[in-house]
């Protein structure tokens, strides 16, 4: 019998991380063979090059497919989704994959989707089921309508994805594989951050990471385009009110990115800024260790939300952009404004961390993922069950 053919498709750092624990479970399955797909902003240096460290991770990757269209308005967003579908059907056709993996709610997730469903390829979908602010909600619901097999991080995704209509039978829910990474690499572990990859990675000032110290992730929001450069510099007015060491991160890749990135350099030439260090992208295996170390999070990553609660880190959600989203105890929303997110850090901080919440998982979703995979029947046909 051969084995079956399971094709990731790889967008962004954040697809990596969401979906690595998986694609190490499906290379490790004596019944299964792996193809990557590389695409998107996982292959521009400006977001970390993703590429390399899949590469450095030991994945062989099967294909690459460069779609960005340079902007990062809501025009390029849309045709850098075209591009992608004219990109993905030929790869595929090469590849010629039994099941293709999608992750979450991306432009290249909405891409791929289309191409695996217009070529009669069964579609696996991680982290659907799940409710959000921005454009993401609406693609990601979208993909569900196109997958056949759903992977939801928790019961609570899982019922929506029935309740959209889909087939209970093909909706495990198996948790979050951006858990996984978080298990495996958080227990026991008590050593030093190397602060020598910190100070060399970054731009701007020290940060003392053995001290308390802030990590900030804050993204566009791709349906309040426009309004990302007052958004940022909202919060990076807190943050300097607050005056504690703070590891920073550029936005992704989303429309909007421009407008964040120019308020943030603005603020660089403007302020003062000593006590901050700003980072294209921190590989995982040490932005998961620097989010448990973290003192507060702050921004509008679902890293917070998601990792958060099973680290117990004390976050604070700013905006919309996670609207909706099934959250744990560790978070405080509030609106973009400099002033409610300042007060809110100071009660997180005055709090401290929490106990584990497992919202999202338990740390073994890769390989139930890969268990699923090998076993279930595949079919293209598909039919609303009510």
């Amino acid at each position: 019998m051969s084995r079956r053919k399971i094709c990731v498709v790889v967008g962004s750092r954040a697809n990596y991380s969401s979906i690595k624990s998986a694609m190490c479970a499906i290379r490790e399955h004596r019944d299964l063979e792996l193809q990557i797909v590389v695409m998107a902003s996982a292959l521009l240096t400006r977001f970390g090059s993703v590429v390399d460290l899949v590469k450095k991770d030991g994945f062989e990757i099967a294909a690459r497919a460069s779609v960005i269209v340079e902007g990062e308005t809501p025009v390029t967003m849309a045709k850098s989704t075209g591009l992608g579908l004219v990109e993905l059907p030929t790869i595929f056709d090469i590849l010629k994959p039994d099941v293709i993996v999608t992750v979450g709610d991306r432009f290249e997730t909405m891409a791929t989707a289309i191409g695996a469903a217009y070529m009669n390829i069964p579609l696996a979908h991680t982290m659907g089921g799940e409710v959000s602010g921005t454009i993401d909600e609406s693609i990601r619901h979208a993909v569900t309508k196109l997958a056949h097999i759903h992977f939801p991080a928790n019961q609570d995704a899982a019922d929506r994805i029935i309740r959209m209509g889909e087939d209970p039978q093909h909706v495990h829910a198996v948790g979050c594989p951006r858990i996984d990474l978080l298990a495996q690499l958080v227990n026991g572990d008590s050593a030093p951050l190397p602060d020598e990859w910190f100070d060399r990675a970054g731009v701007g000032g020290h940060v003392d990471l053995e001290q308390p110290f802030l990590l900030v992730s804050q993204h566009p929001v791709t349906t309040e385009y426009g309004d990302g450069e007052r958004q940022i510099f909202e919060t990076l007015a807190a943050v300097r009110m607050l005056a504690m060491p703070t590891v920073f991160l550029w936005p992704n890749a989303d429309a909007g990115s421009e407008d964040v990135a120019r308020g943030i350099r603005k603020f660089r030439e403007q302020v003062a800024h000593d006590r901050i260090r700003f980072y294209k992208h921190i590989p995982v295996e040490l932005y998961v260790r620097v989010m448990k170390r973290a003192a507060c999070m702050i921004g509008n990553s679902s890293a917070a939300i998601r990792e958060g609660a099973f680290l117990g880190v004390p976050a604070v959600n700013v905006g919309s952009r996670q609207g909706g989203r099934q959250r744990g105890t560790n978070v405080i929303d509030v609106d973009h404004d400099a002033g409610q997110i300042a007060a809110a850090v100071r009660r997180q901080l005055a709090r401290g961390h929490f106990e584990s919440d497992p919202v999202y998982g338990d740390g073994r979703a890769g390989h139930r993922i890969a268990g699923i995979l090998a076993a279930c029947p595949l079919q293209i046909q598909k039919r609303i069950q009510y």
